[in-house]
Formats: C-alpha cells, sequence, structure tokens
C-alpha cells in the first residue's frame, strides 16, 4: 500500500490478519494461474507491491528458488516479515513516493493495491520503471461500481441491510480516495504507459465462506468509523455480524479485474 493517513483499512489492526487470509484464499488460485501463464521459473526477480500478508511472496519464492528475488514491499510490512527468509527480501516502501526498490525486475504484481493510492499514475509508473524489456506486470483491483451489492439477491431485511452497510463501505472508501471504478480502466492505462500484450480478466465470487469471512472481518475494522459517520448504528453492525455468521446469506465480493502486459 501507500502511505495515506485517510487510509480506512490499516493494516496495524488485528482483522488485517484475518482479511489477508480471506484473500489469500479468494484470490490467490487467479493471480498464481496468471503467473504461471508468464512462464516463471528458477532465477526469475520479482517485486510484489503492497504484499500484505504472506501467500503471495512465499508461493513466488518456492517458484524463483534460491538463485531468484522476490522483494515484497508494504508500508507496513509487519504481516509479511514471518517470510523474510532468501530469496525473500521485505522492505517498507511507498510506492506512490519512492523510487522503485530496484530495476530489472521479471515480474512485477500489485492487488488491490492502486485502487487506495492517491497518485495511481505515479505508483503505475514506478512499477513500470522497475521491468526489464518484456518483463510483465500483472495488476489486479476490485471494481465495487461494476457489482456495488454485498447480496445481489436481495430478498429480504437481512440482506437490505448488508446492502446498506455495503454502501456505507463505499462511501467510506470514496471520501478517502478510493476510486471505485479503477479496475475496469486497468486494460487501458496499460496500454497507455506502453505496454504490449495487454489482456484482462475478471473473477466474481459470489458466496463462499472466505466471502463471509472477509465481511465479518471487514465490518469489525471499520465499525466505529461507520457509526461515527451515521452511516450505520451498533445495532445495526450487531445484527449483521449474527447474520453473516449464520451462513444463511449470499455474499459476494466485487469483481477483480487482472490485467497485465509486457514491457
Amino acid at each position: 500500500m501507500t502511505q495515506t493517513d485517510g487510509y480506512l483499512l490499516d493494516n496495524r489492526q488485528t482483522e488485517a490478519g484475518k482479511r489477508f487470509d480471506a484473500f489469500a484464499t479468494l484470490f490467490d488460485p487467479t493471480t498464481f494461474r496468471h503467473i504461471e501463464r508468464f512462464g516463471i521459473g528458477s532465477g526469475w526477480r520479482c517485486w510484489e507491491v503492497g504484499a500484505g500478508g504472506t501467500s503471495v511472496v512465499s508461493w513466488l519464492a518456492k517458484k524463483v528458488g534460491p538463485t531468484g528475488r522476490v522483494v515484497a514491499t508494504d508500508i507496513d510490512t509487519s504481516w509479511a516479515a514471518s517470510a523474510a527468509r532468501p530469496p525473500v527480501e521485505i522492505q517498507v516502501h511507498d510506492v506512490a513516493a519512492e523510487e522503485p526498490p530496484g530495476e530489472g525486475f521479471d515480474l512485477v504484481h500489485a492487488r488491490l493495491v492502486l485502487v487506495h493510492v492517491p497518485d495511481r499514475e505515479r505508483a503505475l509508473r514506478s512499477m513500470i520503471k522497475a521491468l526489464r524489456p518484456g518483463g510483465r506486470l500483472l495488476l489486479e483491483d476490485a471494481d465495487p461500481a461494476l457489482q456495488p451489492l454485498l447480496c445481489p439477491d436481495e430478498h429480504g431485511p437481512d440482506q437490505q441491510l448488508a446492502n446498506r452497510l455495503r454502501h456505507g463501505f463505499r462511501k467510506l472508501l470514496s471520501e478517502r480516495g478510493a476510486d471505485l471504478s479503477y479496475g475496469r480502466k486497468l486494460p487501458r492505462l496499460l496500454r497507455e504507459a506502453g505496454l504490449r500484450e495487454v489482456e484482462a480478466d475478471a473473477y466474481f465470487p459470489v458466496t463462499s465462506t472466505a466471502c463471509a469471512d472477509l465481511e465479518a472481518a471487514t465490518i469489525r475494522q471499520i465499525r466505529d468509523q461507520l457509526v461515527t459517520a451515521g452511516l450505520a448504528t451498533n445495532e445495526d453492525v450487531d445484527r449483521h455480524l449474527v447474520n453473516v455468521a449464520s451462513g444463511s446469506m449470499d455474499l459476494a465480493t466485487a469483481p477483480m479485474i487482472s490485467a497485465w502486459g509486457r514491457k
């Protein structure tokens, strides 16, 4: 992530670990599928931007082996610190404010990072600068505006409450500078930045245990902000958390759009 006082989902909170675990369950298979297609192998040099947890970093380390290099950066590296052993290097870094942590990378990957970064254009330039000629950039970001509902099947009061709280969450994100339509822009932005062979796809979980885990952790993390902003009451939040735990609702995520290209 980038350093910003307005970032809503603080990685220092205990719920952040649960969110990272849910993201790994939901999205790692898609991420790994794309990187496998690039032909990743022994000796590759990779930069994982906004690493957050360890799942992607550890997977990359196994793929590149002892002759490779994986640089994992974030403004808060506490969750990724346990992966700090060769070939992994952990660095505190602000992708939108600092020079890249090296050049000549075969792969640069960022997931759920740029949507929250105020200076997205600078961050994108930095990532492209870090690639070797022919290197691959893989960006993955949500697009909540494409599908704004937590419960697409809004058939009762519990689902209506869930969607009202999701609307509140989106409002808080927007007020802090998140671009809720960013995911759909990725292919165009990669082409405009001069990358070749640009492609993209999307993954949209509709219901799963991981979706419920992600929702519970997120709501607990932003509870105070929702209540302070008048977007929900404590009673609303308590009721919603009970509903989520019951497993009776189909909870979706925003579509995750993956876009990639070659320098």
